[in-house]
């Protein structure tokens, strides 16, 4: 069982001395980093060494790896995720020592200040539209500061500190720290129901969405085309709303989308036309971008020029993310965690595959989610790829369930020749080298620890082609 954040907890005065226990992780890296900008004396620790630790560690933080009491000094806070376990040892001596624990959300809202915040949710597409926002702000002339949970590639990293007052955040809806910001642009990208081992029901997760972009002092721009953000958008009053998408009452509407090469799109609000031509793959871009256009023009931005901004941004790290090309094999790697985002991940691979096949990679998330939703990642991962091979669960947080294992996945499949349950990462490398050809495209799918197995299938399709 891992902790619930304490959102009533008092974020201190001073942050002058802060670590960070899970340093190394997505959504924490960032925010330690913005810390170390600011001139706070940054330590933290995690399990294993990772290219974020190692980046902190360069930028001037202290990075222990394992967790120990001993790890925690003279500070003024611990940050912790709602990943930890009760029983961490440097959450015990924290609590020992009266040291205040505070929810990776406080240290972010301590961070953002008096901004203009724009907070990015939905349970997918997250990561990628915040990541839109931030870089045609920056083309815009804005300098946001920004925390996103992946490496936005145009600059380089996932957190920045601006000259501007607009600050851009991914709002992680899974432990309901979203309600903690001051947000005065929302945008709401999806309401599709995840995260229940912390809501309880649909509903909660409804109610938590509802409440989310209530708050928003300025704006809500939220997506007219998704089932569950038309729910929550009829349960919202007293604040100005935006919606996009492909519905025609859309108010910011995108039209005539194409995906054979470049994905692109015609965007219309307010009568006024302009193009979307990206640098990033899929159908369900094009509309993360007319959610990132809707925000813009929020901000004051004029459509020709936000349409154009937010064509230029060029990816996120572990989106869509082509790691190498082996004897003509493309092999990516991709976030997706839940089937919808495997769903838009292997419909944009197959826009550029061209007469190539598609051979997914696919560990499943959490104990509670593969449970729940075997039969979702099978149907989807079926439709759209031409084969799969499943690795076993990545519990992360969660203890493990009898007899909830990859194997799951793999027994709803109807056709049983299309897929492979692999355990073995050696073995699963190995079984995609023998079934891959010059054309084919290999993708990684994931939110855990699958973009290790990465380096193993790139050695195993090069020893493919050193035997020939």
């Amino acid at each position: 069982m891992t902790i619930k954040p304490d959102l009533a907890v008092p974020i201190p005065d001073r942050l002058d001395r802060i670590h960070f226990v899970g340093i190394g992780g997505s959504g924490m890296n960032g925010i330690a980093r913005l810390f170390v900008a600011r001139g706070a004396r940054v330590s933290g620790s995690d399990r294993s060494r990772n290219g974020y630790t190692d980046a902190l560690i360069d930028a001037g933080a202290t990075v222990f790896i394992g967790h120990d009491a001993g790890n925690v000094g003279d500070v003024d806070a611990i940050v912790v995720t709602s990943a930890l376990w009760p029983d961490n040892p440097e959450l015990l001596e924290a609590r020992r020592r009266g040291i205040p624990v505070l929810h990776r959300s406080h240290a972010l809202k301590a961070l953002i200040g008096g901004d203009r915040l724009v907070a990015v949710a939905g349970a997918h597409g997250k990561t990628t539209t915040t990541g839109m926002i931030a870089v045609a702000l920056d083309a815009l002339g804005a300098d946001p500061s920004f925390v996103d949970g992946g490496t936005i590639k145009d600059f380089g990293t996932s957190s920045r500190i601006g000259g501007g007052d607009v600050f851009v955040v991914e709002a992680d809806e899974s432990d309901g720290s979203f309600l903690l910001y001051d947000t005065a642009v929302a945008l709401v990208l999806n309401v599709d129901a995840d995260h229940l081992d912390h809501y309880g029901t649909e509903e909660a997760f409804d109610d938590a969405f509802v409440a989310f972009g209530s708050s928003a002092t300025e704006l809500l721009v939220i997506n007219a085309d998704d089932e569950g953000a038309r729910r929550v958008r009829a349960r919202i009053t007293g604040r100005t709303v935006r919606t996009y998408g492909e519905s025609a009452d859309a108010d910011v509407r995108v039209t005539d989308i194409t995906t054979d090469g470049p994905a692109a799109g015609i965007v219309t609000a307010d009568g006024v036309t302009a193009l979307l031509r990206l640098r990033v793959p899929g159908r369900h871009n094009v509309v993360n971008a007319a959610g990132a256009v809707a925000v813009l023009l929020g901000l004051g931005h004029g459509l020709a020029q936000a349409a154009d901004a937010v064509s230029r941004f060029g990816g996120t790290g572990r989106r869509f993310d082509l790691q190498a090309r082996v004897d003509g094999v493309s092999v990516y790697d991709d976030y997706a965690h839940l089937p919808a985002e495997v769903d838009a991940a292997l419909s944009a691979a197959r826009t550029v595959v061209g007469e190539g096949r598609i051979i997914a990679v696919h560990q499943p998330h959490l104990y509670s989610r593969t449970q729940a939703m075997a039969g979702r990642f099978a149907e989807v991962l079926e439709r759209t790829a031409d084969h799969t091979v499943v690795l076993d669960v990545d519990g992360a947080r969660e203890d493990p369930v009898p007899g909830v294992t990859g194997a799951l996945v793999v027994d709803r499949f109807a056709d049983p020749s299309r897929v492979d349950y692999e355990p073995d990462w050696a073995a699963a490398a190995d079984r995609v080298a023998r079934l891959a050809r010059p054309g084919d495209f290999v993708i990684t799918l994931g939110c855990g620890s699958v973009y290790r197995i990465v380096p193993q299938l790139l050695e195993a399709l090069g020893n493919r082609t050193a035997v020939r």
